[in-house]
């Protein structure tokens, strides 16, 4: 019987994103219709999609191996589990995502303290009454279902929600005053399983690839070939990840160089190159980067 490894997927706004992550990686996972737990091209893996906002707590139990979720619910439900590796990519982006304090932009609150007695409405709960009680602000906590950027002022005098950009908030008229924390996808691991020798290996693998894939995104190979006497012209317009490969061709007075570079950059770095008396240029993409 093959061991299993089992791994929690972020159901929801994360979902689409770290499926996407995962096929960089290497690996399809295909979920359809109303099944929890999609399939994977990997015997050893059994999937399983979780709501991000519990997915820490079923890693903690034990119901999950590990699973990816967000810094932010680790922290709001005070869970004890392993960190094997943070990935830094959201719904929208691949950026941190904030938990602000907003008000409405024409109210006269400035700063946390002046919402001193006043009822705040967020998700983020528990994360929200420690930070209050911490700097001894008394407020009322509320949880909020969803569309918590309509709740002030009527429902609510402030929120704390999370935003990328904080386009949403400046579109329903509130003003950011407190940034509360910053928060990135984690990849967990529940502690029993992360001992285990296999789980561990396993659990580090899909680390190790998915940071493969991470750092591949935006970058670009490129490989060239230059006459000796040109090699120092060409390195000077090279913005190398690492010191560019420089190899020797069958004619020794010519080298090969392979580079990665951001893929922005291509096309401003490939005309200095070509003006460098590089010849051959291949650009080629990259699945991942391990480094």
């Amino acid at each position: 019987m093959t061991t299993k490894l089992k791994l929690g997927i972020p159901k929801g706004s994360l979902q689409d994103a770290t499926i996407a992550l995962f096929e960089r990686a290497g690996w399809r996972i295909y979920a359809s219709g109303r099944s929890y737990f999609p399939s994977i091209d990997d015997a050893e893996i059994e999937c399983m999609l979780v709501r991000a906002q519990e997915m820490a707590r079923y890693v903690e139990h034990g119901a999950l191996d590990a699973g990816l979720t967000g810094h932010d619910w680790v922290l709001e439900n005070q869970t004890d589990v392993e960190y094997i590796t943070s990935l830094t990519y959201s719904k929208q982006s691949r950026q941190k995502v904030r938990w602000v304090l907003a008000v409405p932009e024409d109210s006269p609150y400035q700063k946390p303290e002046d919402l001193a007695g006043k009822t705040i409405a967020t998700e983020l709960v528990e994360f929200t009454k420690r930070y209050f009680a911490e700097r001894n602000i008394p407020v009322t906590v509320e949880f909020s279902w969803g569309a918590t950027e309509v709740k002030p002022p009527t429902l609510a005098d402030a929120i704390v929600e999370v935003t990328e950009t904080g386009s949403s908030l400046r579109a329903n008229r509130l003003r950011i005053i407190e940034t509360l924390m910053e928060s990135e996808t984690q990849l967990i691991a529940n502690k029993s399983a992360y001992a285990n020798d296999w789980k561990k290996q396993k659990i580090d693998n899909i680390a190790l690839m998915l940071k493969g894939a991470m750092a591949a995104q935006g970058q670009v190979g490129l490989m060239l070939n230059v006459h000796k006497a040109n090699l120092p012209a060409v390195l000077a317009v090279l913005p190398a990840l690492n010191s560019p490969t420089v190899s020797t061709l069958s004619n020794s007075d010519w080298v090969a160089v392979n580079t990665i570079l951001e893929e922005r950059v291509v096309r401003d770095v490939l005309p200095k190159l070509k003006a460098a008396n590089a010849t051959g240029i291949v650009e080629y993409p990259l699945n991942k980067v391990v480094l």
